[in-house]
C-alpha cells in the first residue's frame, strides 16, 4: 500500500493527459465506492425510520432508543484502527470486500431482534462489522489520486453517503409501510432484510472489480500507470522528507492526531444526533401544524429534504480547497454553519423555519469530512497513514455513541428537542475551534517534526 517505496521520477504526461488520468480513475472506481457508501450510511441509520414503530413493538423509551443508536460506534470503535492495519496487509480489494459481506450480514440480522438488549448486542456486532471501512476508502484514495485532486473526490464518494438520506430515507419509509405484504413479517423488520442484502452483492462485485494499486489496472496505459505511481510516490516522500517518521506507526501519539480525532468527535455528534432523530424532529411538526399524525412514507420524504441540501455545496466547497491549497479553514467554517443552523432550528416554531435552518445545518456538515481528511496526510505516510485515519475516524466516531444517548435522554428529560439541538451546536462550534487552533498545537511540539508555520496548509 505503500507507494514510497518506487523512487522513479513521474513519466512526461501534459497537465491535459494528467487530467485525463485523473478522470479515467474516478470513473473506475468512484461508482462503486459511492454505492457501498450509500449502503454503508444506509445500513448505519436506517434504525432511525425503524423507530417510528420499532420502539412500540420491541418496548424501547427514547433513552433505550438513542443507546441502541449509539452502541454501534463502540463496536466500530474498538475495531477500527486494527481493521485499517489489517487492510495494509490483506489489501483494499479483499479487506473492503470482507467488510461489506460482514456488515451486510449483521445488518440483515437486525431483523430478528425480539428485545433491547438483543438490539443492543446486534448494533455492537455491527459497529465491528463496519469496522475500517471509510478510513480504509481514504487510505485506497491516497494510493490513486494525487493530493490536489483529492479533497474533491473524497467529496464525490462521500455524496454516496449523503444520498442515503435523499434516496434511502423515502425507500426505507416505503419498505417499512409495505412489508408486511413483501416478506409477510413487520415493515420495519423487512426493511433491515432488505436493506442488508445489497450489502453482501456489493461486496462480491468489490471482490471481483477493484484493484490494489494502479499497477495491477488493465485499464491504464503504461505511461499512464508510471506516471500515476510515480507522483503518488514523489508526494509521498515530500512528505517523508518534511516529516521524518511520517511513516512510524509511533505518529499515532502526535498532539495533532489527539486534536483532529476530537475535532472530528465534535462533528460527528451532530451529525450523528440529527441521522438518528431527524425523523422523530419531522414527525413533532404535526403538533405545530395541525396534522393528527405523519405516515412513515411522509416523514422519510420530508427527512430526504435537509440531506438533499447537504450535498449542495460539498463538491464547490472541496474544489475551492483543491484549488487553494488551503484545508484548515475549509474544515472548521463548515462547523460554524451547522453550528448556526441547529440552534437556529431551536428557537424558531414553524414547521418551514425549522426545515430551512436544518438544511443549513445539513449543508455545513456534507462539507466539512472531505477537506478535514487531507490535514492528515499532510504529516503521515504508510503505516501512519493508516493507523491515523483510523484513529481520528475510531475516535471521532465516538460522538456516535454519545449523540443519540444524550439526545434521546435529553428530549426524554425536557420533552422537546430544543435543549439537545443547542448541545449539537454548541459542540460542533467547539470542533470549529479546535480545527483552527491546530497549527498552534504543532507549533507547540517542535521537537517531534520538523513542520514550518503555515505548512499545514499545502
Amino acid at each position: 500500500m505503500d507507494p514510497t517505496s518506487s523512487q522513479a521520477p513521474p513519466a512526461d504526461l501534459g497537465p491535459a493527459e494528467q487530467r485525463q488520468v485523473v478522470r479515467k480513475v474516478g470513473l473506475r472506481i468512484l461508482p462503486l465506492l459511492m454505492l457501498a457508501y450509500f449502503l454503508n450510511s444506509l445500513d448505519k441509520t436506517n434504525i432511525s425510520l425503524a423507530a417510528l414503530d420499532m420502539n412500540k413493538a420491541l418496548g424501547l423509551t427514547d433513552a433505550a432508543f438513542g443507546l441502541a443508536s449509539g452502541l454501534f460506534f463502540v463496536g466500530y470503535f474498538i475495531f477500527e484502527v486494527p481493521s485499517n492495519l489489517a487492510l495494509t496487509r490483506a489489501g483494499p480489494r479483499r479487506w473492503i470486500a470482507r467488510i461489506m459481506v460482514s456488515w451486510g450480514i449483521v445488518a440483515a440480522a437486525t431483523a430478528f431482534a425480539n428485545g433491547a438488549v438483543s438490539l443492543y448486542v446486534l448494533r455492537i456486532l455491527l459497529g465491528v462489522a463496519e469496522a475500517g471501512f471509510y478510513p480504509g476508502v481514504l487510505l485506497y484514495l491516497t494510493v490513486w489520486v494525487p493530493a490536489r485532486y483529492r479533497a474533491r473526490y473524497l467529496a464525490y464518494f462521500v455524496i454516496g453517503g449523503s444520498l442515503a438520506g435523499v434516496f434511502g430515507s423515502p425507500l426505507s419509509g416505503w419498505i417499512i409501510s409495505s412489508g408486511q405484504a413483501l416478506l409477510g413479517i413487520a415493515g420495519w423488520r423487512a426493511m433491515f432484510v432488505l436493506e442488508g442484502i445489497p450489502a453482501i452483492a456489493c461486496g462480491i462485485i468489490t471482490l471481483a472489480v477493484i484493484k490494489d494499486k494502479p499497477a495491477d489496472a488493465k485499464w491504464l496505459a503504461p505511461r499512464e500507470k508510471e506516471w500515476l505511481t510515480g507522483e503518488i510516490a514523489r508526494e509521498q516522500q515530500g512528505v517523508s522528507t518534511r516529516h521524518r517518521g511520517s511513516g512510524s506507526i509511533r505518529r499515532l501519539m502526535d498532539a495533532r492526531l489527539a486534536l483532529l480525532s476530537v475535532a472530528y468527535f465534535c462533528k460527528c455528534y451532530g451529525q450523528y444526533a440529527l441521522a438518528f432523530f431527524l425523523p422523530q424532529m419531522i414527525a413533532a411538526f404535526e403538533a405545530s401544524d395541525g396534522h393528527q399524525s405523519y405516515s412513515v412514507m411522509t416523514v422519510s420524504l420530508l427527512t430526504a429534504i435537509p440531506s438533499g441540501a447537504g450535498i449542495i455545496a460539498s463538491i464547490p466547497w472541496a474544489i475551492h480547497s483543491d484549488r487553494t491549497g488551503e484545508r484548515r479553514w475549509h474544515a472548521a467554517i463548515p462547523l460554524f454553519v451547522a453550528t448556526a443552523g441547529v440552534c437556529v432550528s431551536a428557537v424558531v416554531h414553524q414547521p418551514f423555519g425549522i426545515m430551512a435552518a436544518l438544511c443549513v445545518g445539513y449543508i455545513g456538515i456534507g462539507c466539512q469530512s472531505q477537506v478535514f481528511f487531507q490535514l492528515p496526510s499532510t504529516f503521515l505516510t504508510g503505516a501512519a497513514a493508516a493507523g491515523g485515519l483510523a484513529m481520528i475516524n475510531a475516535v471521532g466516531n465516538l460522538g456516535g455513541f454519545a449523540a443519540p444517548y444524550v439526545t434521546g435522554w435529553l428530549k426524554e428529560f425536557t420533552g422537546t428537542f430544543t435543549a439537545a439541538s443547542f448541545v449539537m451546536g454548541g459542540v460542533m462550534a467547539l470542533g470549529g475551534v479546535l480545527t483552527i487552533l491546530l497549527p498552534r498545537i504543532r507549533a507547540a511540539t517542535p521537537a517531534r517534526s520538523s513542520l514550518k508555520e503555515g505548512e499545514l496548509h499545502a
